[in-house]
């Protein structure tokens, strides 16, 4: 039995209350809206930062989703990717890059962190400050998610349809375990990527980046 312990806002009496949730498994809760309040945007920031030591997703209908911590080989992983993508910005200086500690409030009202995120210059430049400081409203460009072992592919499949459904321009899904990526595009086509041989292509949203798969071979 697993049990994580929550801080919240009582909003009848404007007072943090406690929750201890359980599970028989160690993998992702998800919680109903508390006290039968559906959180505002503002009331979630507010929430994350009560329990900064946990991260947490919102999905469109408002539930909260307590996600996994990242181990060793997949952080190793995932920084390799944020290298190789951060040496491409650098140079071309096209936008901002974001890591998996970063959350996004999704036009369909979700707030979802993606591994690695790329938002263009434009686009970040027109948001506010306030926008800029808590969860950018806005869908990446560009995003990858990193498949650890214990992952679910249908999930994660699901998951990738929904960052296109929301503006999202080019997803990267990888699966170091079976070498295989999984490439989403706005126009609604999907490539599979069978082998760590193979070079990804950043296209024409990311011009000219270009990642050696082999990198992720070392740690599986």
């Amino acid at each position: 039995m697993i049990s994580i312990k929550i801080v919240y806002l009582n909003c009848n009496d404007n007072k943090n209350k406690e929750m201890v949730i359980t599970s028989e498994h160690e993998s992702v809760y998800s919680l109903k809206q508390l006290e039968n309040h559906r959180m505002n945007d503002d009331e979630f920031y507010e929430f994350c930062l009560l329990n900064d030591q946990i991260k947490f997703e919102r999905d469109a209908f408002g539930n909260i989703i307590i996600m996994p911590n990242t181990g060793g080989i997949t952080g190793i992983k995932n920084g390799d990717l944020i290298i190789d993508l951060g040496m491409w910005n650098r140079k071309n200086k096209l936008g901002q890059i974001f890591g998996s500690s970063t959350a996004f409030r999704l036009p369909s009202s979700a707030v979802r962190s993606p591994d690695v995120a790329w938002v263009s210059n434009e686009r970040w430049n027109a948001l506010t400050l306030q926008e800029q400081t808590k969860f950018p409203p806005l869908c990446p460009e560009f995003v990858i998610e990193l498949m650890s072992n214990s992952d679910d592919l249908k999930y994660a499949v699901e998951k990738m349809y929904k960052w296109v459904d929301n503006g999202c321009q080019l997803a990267w899904l990888i699966f170091p375990k079976g070498e295989e990526v999984r490439i989403f595009r706005a126009n609604g086509t999907i490539d599979l990527i069978v082998g760590f041989d193979n070079i990804l292509s950043g296209e024409n949203i990311l011009p000219n980046l270009e990642f050696d798969l082999s990198f992720l071979k070392s740690t599986i």
